[in-house]
């Protein structure tokens, strides 16, 4: 994901602008390989796997996938999007 996309992107549940971005990986100095986007109003996390933010609504989403995410990279993800996150968390 190119960060200047953060300029654009909203929470898809409660519309918040801006999203917090956290990056695990990066290629190139603009581009976000591995990360996330993180909203502060509702506590939603929505991945960044190969450089494509999943930015579905929670019906919509793979518990599956998020639960893998969450487990991968828990160590440096917020403790609160881990034990509290949505639409699904590691407790």
């Amino acid at each position: 994901m190119r960060r200047k996309l953060l300029d654009i992107l909203a929470c898809p549940m409660d519309k918040h602008y801006p999203l917090r971005l956290l990056e695990f990986s990066t290629k190139e100095p603009d581009v976000v390989v591995d990360g996330a986007l993180l909203c502060d109003k509702c506590g939603r996390f929505y991945p960044i796997i190969d450089e494509i933010p999943v930015m579905l609504p929670d019906d919509l989403r793979s518990k599956k996938e998020d639960l893998e995410f969450l487990t991968r990279w828990k160590d440096r993800l917020p403790k609160e999007t881990v034990a509290e996150g949505k639409p699904v968390n590691l407790s």
